[in-house]
């Protein structure tokens, strides 16, 4: 029987129980069980956005940032109070991915003419990336790099690059070609506790250090909306969240609740859930 234990750090996921299988009693296991069960309730809605949300991302101090459809991003508080509007550049087309690992500095990317934006947390702009000056003319996925300044992958050149503030090439790895068979094409980057995860759905998590060193591939494909916490790589696909710890054997996943049905983006943090629908941001919050 498989581990359905999520352990997180030290605080409790909203798809993780409390005991292990692997070893109990028959009659723990049957507790085990009913616990994994109970899980699945452990968090209740608690606020509902009824607004145009294409998507979102959050940060570490419990603000939200919503897109809308008309390319505008707003900054909401924890309690839904509306802290700051961004009015977002159209010129460059649609805004891609948004990064708000650091709070201080939000990234904004346009995928179309390979720019980012830097807004500060009022989202007022405080600086541009045009990545086009730096011959990189097709870049999927783009980080906050543990320094401040911006990880992106050349899709031409098949590099990681570290970009600076002032559109410097900071470092970059080795040409991926001359390091895989099949080079990846990932479509996010997370630095994350001294290490930085390249993810691409069809070949699974590319992982390296800050001098561009290849760590390790693990073939773990299909997930959505990954991430990493504490070392932990999260995700899911239409049925399963998945929780993996690299240097260890056990992959752990447990059922999607029904609540979340119709799902288009999930976001974890230790006491909230925050589920993105077509009717809007579902915010659920641990009992």
């Amino acid at each position: 029987m498989r581990n359905r234990a999520f352990y997180l750090g030290n605080f409790l996921s909203p798809f993780m129980v409390t005991l292990l299988f692997c070893g109990l009693a028959p009659g723990q296991q049957a507790r085990a069980q009913q616990s994994s069960a109970d899980t699945t309730t452990a968090f209740r809605l608690t606020q509902t956005f009824r607004q145009d949300i294409v998507d979102f991302t959050i940060d570490n101090l419990g603000n939200i940032y919503v897109l809308n459809k008309d390319n505008q991003l707003k900054k909401l508080g924890p309690q839904g109070d509306s802290l700051a509007v961004f009015n977002a550049v159209t010129q460059y087309g649609r805004v891609a991915s948004i990064d708000a690992t650091n709070p201080l500095k939000i990234l904004v990317y346009y995928r179309e003419f390979t720019t980012i934006i830097e807004l500060d947390r009022f989202l007022n702009i405080v600086n541009t990336i045009d990545l086009r000056k730096l011959n990189i003319l097709q870049a999927k996925a783009v980080g906050l790099a543990y320094d401040n300044n911006v990880w992106v992958f050349d899709e031409l050149d098949a590099i990681l690059k570290r970009i600076g503030d002032d559109g410097s090439l900071v470092d970059k790895t080795t040409d991926f070609r001359q390091l895989f068979d099949s080079v990846p094409d990932p479509a996010v980057i997370r630095d994350q506790g001294g290490l930085v995860y390249l993810y691409d759905p069809q070949k699974g998590v590319y992982i390296f250090d800050h001098y561009g060193t290849l760590k390790t591939h693990l073939d773990l494909r299909g997930w959505q909306d990954f991430d990493v916490i504490d070392k932990n790589m999260l995700g899911h696909d239409d049925h399963q969240f998945y929780r993996y710890q690299p240097g260890t054997l056990n992959m752990q996943e447990e059922p999607i609740p029904t609540a979340y049905n119709g799902a288009i983006r999930i976001r974890i943090t230790p006491a909230i859930i925050y589920v993105l629908k077509t009717t809007g941001l579902e915010v659920y919050s641990r009992k």
